[in-house]
C-alpha cells in the first residue's frame, strides 16, 4: 500500500519554453490568420460584395481578390447562376430519371378558380440575382419573401380564370401573366431578382373529382368533335350551293343579255332592210325573194322545172343522176333533197 503513494515533493514538471518562443508562435499564427484573411477567391459565376463594419463598400468581379482582414467581410452572390424554386412538388434526385417526393403539398398547390372550382397547380419559377446589393441588404430573407410573393401572384391569376381555362387553353397566358406581375413585385420590393421563366408543370383537378372531370372532359371533346364535323359539312355544302346559285344567276343574266342583243340585232337588221326597201322597193323585193328561195328550194328534194309554154312530150334532164356520176370516187354522196 505504501509503495503506491507518490511523493509530490519529488515530482518535477518539464521546463517551460522561453517567452520568446511563445511570442514567435503566437505571431506566426496571427500572421497566418491575417494572410488567410487578406485573400479570397470569387468564382466565375459569382461576384463578391464587400462590407466594412457592416456597411457596403464595393462589389468585386470573379478572380483572386484582397480585402482588409478582420475589418471587411465578403458575401459571394451567384449572379450568373439560374436559380429555381418548385411549388406543389419536390425534386428528390434530379437527373435522367428524376425522382420526386411522395409528399402531398396541398397547402401550396390546391387553389380556388374564378368559377369556385378547385385545381391542383404545380409550377416552377426560374430566376437570377440581377442586383447583388439589393439582394443582400434590402429585404430580409429574400428567398422566403420571393416564394411567398410567387404563391400569392399565382393564386391571384388562377382566381381570375375558370377551371377550364386553368386546365386547358389558358396555361400559356397564366405563365406570362404570373411572370410579369411577379417581376413588378420584385422591382417594387427591391429584391434584386430577375424572373426568367414561370412554367406550369402539371395542372389537374383534385383526386376525388378526377373521374367526374374526365367524364366531363370526354363529353366536351365529343361535343367539339361533333361541332367540327357539322362545321366541316357546312363548309362543304353551303359554298357549293352558293356557287351553284351564283352560276344559275349568271347563266340567266347571260341568257337575258343574249336575247336582248339578238332582239336588238334583229330590230336593227329589219330597220336596215326597211330602209333599203324604201330606197329601191323592186330591187329589195327581188333580193328577198331570191334569198328566200335559196333557203327553201334545197329542202324540197328532187325538182322539176318546166316551161309553162312547152307542148307535146316533155324531155327531162336527170340532173341528180348526172351529178352522182360526175362526183369523184370515194366522195360522200349528197342528199337527194339538196
Amino acid at each position: 500500500m505504501d509503495r503506491d503513494v507518490i511523493d509530490i515533493r519529488n515530482v518535477r514538471l518539464p521546463p517551460l519554453p522561453p517567452l520568446r518562443t511563445i511570442l514567435l508562435g503566437v505571431g506566426g499564427v496571427l500572421a497566418l490568420v491575417l494572410v488567410w484573411g487578406i485573400f479570397y477567391q470569387v468564382q466565375p459565376e459569382e461576384v463578391g460584395v464587400v462590407t466594412r463594419f457592416g456597411r457596403y463598400v464595393r462589389t468585386t468581379e470573379p478572380g483572386l481578390r484582397i480585402k482588409m482582414p478582420l475589418l471587411e467581410t465578403v458575401y459571394k452572390v451567384p449572379v450568373q447562376r439560374q436559380l429555381k424554386q418548385e411549388f406543389g412538388f419536390l425534386t428528390v434526385e434530379p437527373g435522367s430519371r428524376t425522382r420526386y417526393s411522395d409528399a402531398y403539398f396541398a397547402d401550396t398547390s390546391v387553389m380556388l378558380t374564378g368559377d369556385l372550382n378547385v385545381a391542383v397547380v404545380e409550377w416552377i419559377v426560374q430566376y437570377r440575382v440581377a442586383d447583388p446589393y439589393l439582394y443582400l441588404f434590402r429585404v430580409r430573407n429574400v428567398e422566403g419573401t420571393f416564394r411567398d410573393m410567387t404563391e400569392a401572384v399565382m393564386r391571384a391569376v388562377v382566381g381570375d380564370r375558370t377551371v377550364t381555362e386553368v386546365l386547358t387553353v389558358g396555361r400559356q397566358e397564366i405563365e406570362s401573366t404570373v411572370q410579369e406581375r411577379l417581376q413588378e413585385m420584385c422591382n417594387l420590393y427591391e429584391t434584386g431578382l430577375s424572373v426568367d421563366q414561370v412554367v406550369l408543370q402539371d395542372v389537374n383537378p383534385p383526386d376525388l373529382v378526377k373521374p367526374s372531370w374526365d367524364e366531363v372532359n370526354q363529353a366536351q371533346q365529343q361535343r367539339d368533335r361533333l361541332i367540327n364535323e357539322a362545321q366541316g359539312e357546312y363548309n362543304q355544302v353551303i359554298p357549293r350551293a352558293r356557287g351553284e346559285a351564283k352560276q344559275t344567276i349568271l347563266q340567266a343574266q347571260g341568257y337575258a343579255l343574249d336575247r336582248v342583243n339578238r332582239s336588238q340585232g334583229d330590230a336593227t337588221r329589219f330597220k336596215a332592210v326597211h330602209d333599203a326597201y324604201r330606197r329601191a322597193p323592186e330591187v329589195t323585193r327581188r333580193r328577198m325573194y331570191l334569198e328566200t328561195m335559196a333557203r327553201v328550194l334545197p329542202r324540197l328534194g328532187s325538182k322539176l322545172i318546166l316551161d309553162d309554154q312547152a307542148e307535146g312530150v316533155i324531155s327531162l334532164l336527170p340532173l341528180e343522176t348526172l351529178r352522182r356520176l360526175a362526183a369523184p370516187k370515194g366522195a360522200p354522196e349528197g342528199r337527194e333533197n339538196q
